[in-house]
């Protein structure tokens, strides 16, 4: 019975790729465990294994919705087809630097740069500049969000 139910619970999450139904059973599974102590009955495991799942798949549809997504072997791959060619990809780093230059502050010049081009974390980062990791990734934030606001503006008008 139990072993027809997990087919049939697999099944409920219908419309989802092999690992993501399985992703989404698990994680019924797991807030399921939580309350086994409350469970009086295999039955009663059953139902809520099944509206949970439900429940868990009604929330990832919602999300989907909110946050479309494209599949990886639909994105263009940057080894095998060339987007830009190496000119334009010199033009748009360096204005992109010159943005970097112009629009942030020294600290959050330093920040990013340490963190996007050298690699470097934010752990790292905030204790060579003794600041919080908190404090660091704000900045980090701040600083894109500079930057998407000035590159759609500029590109706004072409």
């Amino acid at each position: 019975m139990a072993e027809e139910f997990l087919i049939e619970a697999f099944v409920r999450l219908k419309g989802r790729w092999r690992p993501q139904a399985e992703d989404a059973l698990q994680e019924a599974f797991c807030r399921l465990w939580g309350r086994k102590y409350n469970l009086r009955s295999e039955r009663e495991a059953e139902a809520l294994l099944a509206r949970t799942s439900r429940n868990i798949s009604i929330d990832e549809a919602r999300k989907r919705q909110r946050r479309p997504t494209v599949p990886l072997d639909e994105r263009i791959r940057w080894g095998e087809e060339e987007v830009y060619s190496a000119q334009e990809r010199e033009t748009l780093f360096r204005q992109v630097e010159a943005s970097i230059d112009r629009e942030l502050s020294k600290t959050q010049r330093r920040i990013l740069r340490r963190h996007e081009y050298e690699g470097v974390t934010l752990e790292k980062i905030a204790e060579e500049m003794g600041m919080q990791p908190a404090a660091v990734r704000m900045q980090i934030s701040r600083a894109r969000k500079a930057l998407r606001e000035k590159f759609r503006k500029e590109y706004e008008n072409v």
